[in-house]
């Protein structure tokens, strides 16, 4: 993924107002974070621990969806896999619950996923972050293979967000 500016993560977004977007906390490390290790940037809001953020570069440019984190059961310990890149995480994986964008949005629609709760997907892909023991799969893929599958569940997830 080519780097973004703090401008244009906020352009971005999709699902909620200018003025909201213009609120959002956006990550201050954007200079250095690893960007070609990154299929999208997503992170947790550090002020509302129930908001999310997922910004990644589309053919029309990069688009943002805000996310809800619904609060997690204390002390779960179930294995659950993300519907993204396929990593499996004992209470690493959270619901996250997009409004949809326009007007299904305003009238309360949403759509939802199961998530790397920190959004690092693209790192568990890579084998550059550890989810633990037996967190991915053996698989045939090549790791080309991987991201790229990881990359169309993401944009499947945005269409959703969009339609």
């Amino acid at each position: 993924m080519h780097p973004l500016t703090e401008q244009e993560i906020r352009a971005a977004f999709v699902n909620c107002t200018k003025g909201e977007a213009k609120r959002l906390a956006v990550p201050r490390d954007l200079a250095d974070r690893d960007w070609a290790d990154l299929d999208f940037l997503g992170w947790r809001d550090p002020q509302a621990p129930g908001r999310a953020y997922l910004v990644t570069r589309t053919p029309d440019g990069p688009k943002g969806i805000v996310l809800r984190c619904p609060g997690s059961v204390a002390g779960r310990q179930r294995r659950s896999m993300c519907s993204m890149c396929l990593t499996t995480h004992t209470g690493g994986v959270s619901l996250m619950v997009a409004p949809k964008a326009g007007k299904a949005g305003q009238q309360g629609n949403s759509v939802g996923a199961y998530l790397c709760s920190d959004l690092s997907c693209s790192l568990y892909v890579r084998g550059k972050k550890d989810a633990g023991a037996s967190a991915r799969m053996q698989e045939s893929l090549t790791l080309e293979e991987k991201i790229q599958r990881t990359v169309a569940n993401v944009a499947a997830f945005l269409d959703g967000v969009t339609a």
